[in-house]
């Protein structure tokens, strides 16, 4: 077949720009050579990288990350942050190459490549990059690969105007390669560019932490990786192993199996022949910027998982080391425990970097938030008050900070191996550091015990898990079915993030931050234990060298202790109990929680509403000054509404507001109506809306600081009614009835005597909520959720 005159002229301009590059050896004369899975040259002349690629539709792994943070927990870039890992492949195209992405969410997993190319010509895919041929020797190609690292590939422009920072793009001309950390091996090559992103109107988070705002430096990392070979053994997943799900959509499924195919993340682990003993053991590095200390407790943490794989057959199969100081600590061949430093305490993370086809995990990356330490120290500080005298014993406070800390360590690297939350260990005597546990304190007598306030070791939650996802038996599919019946034959429940992180959910059983296996009597004990601290609070909670105003944020933990407990008890209200059943299951799918547990768990949350609960002692209130000299309010400070001086009310408020929110919410409210309707012995909304409107009216038990605490919280319940009431997402059934108690307030306030001696000021408070409710009913006041003060944040505890 002849070409036209047009396209034969095409092609020779093509072939001959390609042809007048000559040769890679030519075109890289005195340039510096990095031989390895793909070689490459530095030119320092202009600041460039050059790639060879040689295998052209040999797919690889793409995987970005951060070797310099922005150092701001709301932002969330953080430094050794991985990024996405994409399935790759370079392809020629005439006188150019792309770096295609594959889309492995849709596959035929058939030996027909008529099915394969079925698939893959059904659904898009994703061309990330075109480069221009420089020059090309037997095959094989140079392409300027500078233009693609010195763009935004882990996606910090986006995330910064999604965290409301500002709108920014690279710079150009102030970004470069870092060669300090560009380096080659033969199974990865590692590239990594000091990016500057420039921008206007930087939002707070950014003027906190960045010298000068506008322009932001951040060293990107980009790794070339090869794909492990096939040997590796995928596992199937089961809703109760633990384990988190590898997901994606099989067509060449047969028509009676399911299309959506699910298998396990995991590390491949194999055993020599003939032995327990493994053929190459996971090991995990701890950053070696880590100070003592800590950095051996993150060691000893995260080494309790070689308990897990002990018993599941195993030996030395897991330890822990201390990162080298020649190692990246994004290289993709080490397993990492990075060390990180925010303006604001803030979350741990770890994950890990996959192979997208198999889900066998090639990299464990941790990252710990280095100010979680100081934390548990502080909750500590308000607890203990060791300050008393000039020769503080801060010993027991270290303990507690550190066990925390190897509690923390374990539970990130539990990801990274592969494992999801399971928040309701807490409730089977704290069986697996997948949780997130509280400390545990308890008060006997007059004295304050943290000894055991975290759990050391693995748990026997996870030593099942770990059996599941790496176990063997003669019969895979009998052996997984035999851990999953072992796990309920010890009662060992597995529930996790979707049933349980939020207020609003409706698991009885499964929470976060809380202890013990039953909510209410763990509520009552944290109360009487609140009381006591607040009680006995004094400036020997800080040290004798701090400013007295700091007892402020000492005491915001002390005081709002209750906070995760609490909603712990609201899930008993309009609450399920159920497990990830299968249909091979004998037991109910659910049940409710019983009526008399529902009344019980609305009593003890109104109990934090009354102001005997929300006032603090007035030694207490005389402790606390307007912030010293040199020193401001933050964002874990309490609320307040008077100005410099501390607020007793405004903190009542912000308490208030957490517990309505758990009562009120709208799905909560929805699902007591419905159970109602079921059952006529649990109480439904309109009852729990009525005992609140008691509350509001009884104005004669309370005078001074308790009647002025009393009015807030009313103003506080009076606000989310209109909330309710207002919310179009809300069943219809909770807005009628919020509806119908702001006309029962507003009536009842009509028969109220409002006028006369008043010194409590209730006559002022009323009218002033019967003007807002009348507003409302006519339109004429709109409500957020923004308009009531909030506690200081709260996670990670």
């Amino acid at each position: 077949m002849s070409l036209s005159r047009p396209l034969a002229a095409l092609w020779l301009v093509l072939v001959g720009a390609v042809a007048q590059a000559g040769g890679i050896v030519e075109y890289t004369v005195d340039m510096q050579k990095f031989s390895g899975y793909h070689d490459f040259y530095w030119d320092e002349s202009s600041g460039r990288v050059l790639l060879e690629i040689e295998a052209f539709d040999r797919e690889l792994l793409l995987l970005t990350g951060l070797a310099q943070g922005l150092g701001s927990n709301p932002v969330g870039l953080d430094r050794n942050q991985v990024g996405q890992s994409r399935l790759v492949k370079f392809q020629r195209a005439g006188n150019k190459v792309l770096l295609h992405q594959v889309n492995m969410l849709y596959r035929a997993e058939s030996e027909n490549p008529a099915e394969r190319r079925a698939v893959q010509e059904a659904f898009a895919s994703s061309i990330l990059w075109g480069f221009d041929i420089l020059a090309q020797d037997e095959g094989r190609v140079l392409v300027d690969f500078t233009p693609f690292l010195l763009s935004d590939q882990h996606g910090i422009g986006p995330r910064l105007k999604q965290a409301k920072q500002g709108s920014y793009t690279v710079d150009r001309s102030k970004s470069a390669i870092y060669l300090a950390r560009t380096k080659n091996f033969p199974n990865n090559s590692e590239f990594e560019a000091q990016l500057t992103f420039t921008g206007a109107e930087p939002g707070k988070h950014l003027r906190e932490v960045v010298p000068t705002p506008t322009l932001v430096s951040l060293r990107q990392h980009i790794s070339l990786i090869e794909l492990p070979d096939r040997d590796f053994q995928p596992r199937r997943f089961h809703s109760r192993s633990g384990y988190f799900p590898f997901t994606y959509r099989n067509y060449a499924a047969p028509i009676d199996q399911p299309l959506e195919q699910r298998l396990i993340y995991r590390h491949r682990l194999e055993k020599k022949p003939g032995s327990d003993e493994v053929v190459e053991p996971i090991v995990y590095y701890v950053d070696s910027g880590v100070p003592e200390p800590v950095r051996s407790a993150l060691v000893e943490g995260a080494s309790w998982w070689n308990q897990a794989f002990t018993a599941a057959g195993y030996k030395n199969a897991f330890r822990v080391a201390i990162l080298p100081e020649n190692v990246d600590p994004l290289d993709v061949r080490y397993n990492v425990i990075n060390w990180v430093h925010r303006a604001s305490r803030g979350w741990s993370y770890g994950y890990s970097v996959a192979d997208p086809r198999t889900g066998e995990i090639l990299k464990g990356n941790v990252t710990l938030g280095s100010l979680r330490v100081r934390q548990d120290f502080l909750i500590a500080q308000g607890l203990l008050r060791p300050y008393g005298d000039g020769s503080a014993d801060t010993e027991a406070l270290k303990a507690l900070a550190l066990a925390r800390i190897r509690q923390l360590s374990a539970h990130e690297v539990g990801h990274t191996l592969g494992l999801a939350h399971n928040f309701a260990a807490s409730a089977e005597e704290r069986a697996s550091v997948m949780d997130y546990p509280a400390p545990l304190v308890s008060l006997h007598g007059d004295k304050l015990l943290l000894s055991d306030a975290y759990a050391t070791g693995i748990g026997s939650w996870d030593k099942l898990a770990i059996q599941y996802g790496y176990g063997n038996g003669d019969d895979e599919g009998v052996f997984l079915q035999s851990i999953i019946d072992e796990a309920q034959a010890q009662k060992l429940r597995f529930i996790s993030d979707p049933d349980s992180r939020t207020i609003n959910n409706a698991h009885a059983v499964s929470h976060l931050w809380d202890n013990g296996n039953d909510p209410l009597v763990e509520f009552a004990r944290m109360l009487e234990l609140r009381r006591h601290v607040l009680d006995n609070f004094s400036i020997a909670a800080n040290p004798r060298s701090a400013p007295r105003s700091d007892l402020e944020e000492t005491l915001v933990p002390v005081y709002y202790g209750h906070r995760y407990q609490a909603e712990a008890v609201g899930k008993l209200i309009g609450g399920l109990d159920y497990d990830y059943l299968y249909n091979d299951a004998e037991q109910n799918s659910y049940t409710l929680v019983p009526a008399e547990r529902q009344q019980q768990a609305i009593d003890a949350l109104l109990t934090t509403l009354s102001p005997d609960f929300l006032a603090l002692p007035e030694q207490v209130l005389q402790m606390i000054p307007p912030k010293s000299y040199g020193y401001s309010r933050t964002v874990e400070s309490f609320p307040a509404y008077t100005g410099v001086a501390f607020d007793a009310v405004a903190l009542g408020e912000a308490a208030a507001n957490h517990t309505l929110s758990i009562l009120m919410h709208p799905q909560r409210a929805a699902r007591m109506n419905q159970q109602s309707a079921r059952s006529s012995e649990i109480p439904g909304f309109d009852t729990l809306l009525s005992q609140l409107t008691a509350m509001a009216l009884d104005s004669d038990r309370y005078s001074g600081l308790q009647a002025a605490i009393h009015q807030r919280v009313n103003h506080t319940y009076i606000q989310h009614l209109m909330l309710l009431a207002s919310d179009n997402s809300a069943a219809e059934s909770v807005r009628a009835k919020a509806h119908l108690q702001l006309a029962k307030f507003q009536l009842a306030l009509g028969k109220k005597r409002l006028f006369g001696e008043d010194p409590q000021g209730y006559s002022a408070h009323y009218y002033f909520q019967a003007k807002r409710i009348e507003a409302f009913i006519s339109g004429e006041l709109e409500v957020k959720a923004g308009d009531i003060k909030e506690m200081p944040p709260g996670s990670p505890i």
